[in-house]
């Protein structure tokens, strides 16, 4: 029979990483079977500078932190390894930094995860990931309605043009 001094560290682990998922904007399940180290401590690295953290954690605490949050739906991500990617602040960048980690490495692979509370798949989250940054969409936004106003002043000036010649 386990120890109850070992059950009470566990429970206490599974309502801390609860909590973390609550705060969390993002919460990715991956598959890290066949990276070295040095692979994952670089990852670590790009990740701590969007603000998220990559733990390993053992699936059956997971589940039970998940359950203690209410989200259901990512049983079967849970299965084999698991590393639990934890965004904070922002759920995009954390999850371009993975998905262009999993481009790199074939056997790294995104399972599943939350996005803002919400269940997604890992196709979902790959199609996220590859949407440009929002300064990207803004500045494209941006440029599309300057050229539109500069083709709008060009053809004005031509029909004031047109006008004085006539």
């Amino acid at each position: 029979m386990a120890n109850e001094k070992i059950i009470n560290q566990k429970k206490e682990e599974v309502s801390n990483l609860a909590s973390q998922f609550k705060e969390a904007k993002l919460v990715l399940l991956t598959d890290y079977r066949g990276i070295n180290v040095t692979d994952v401590t670089d990852l670590r690295k790009t990740l701590r500078g969007t603000s998220s953290d990559y733990k390993v954690i053992k699936n059956n605490i997971t589940r039970r932190a998940l359950a203690e949050c209410g989200v259901e739906g990512l049983d079967e991500a849970l299965l084999g390894p698991t590393a639990v990617i934890i965004g904070k602040e922002d759920y995009l960048e954390p999850a371009k930094a993975i998905y262009e980690f999993t481009k790199k490495n074939d056997f790294y692979k995104i399972k599943g995860g939350i996005i803002e509370g919400k269940v997604m798949t890992a196709e979902e989250i790959i199609t996220l990931a590859k949407l440009p940054s929002r300064e990207t969409l803004l500045s494209m936004l941006a440029g599309a309605l300057l050229g539109n106003i500069s083709k709008l002043a060009v053809a004005l000036d031509q029909v004031k043009l047109q006008k004085e010649n006539a």
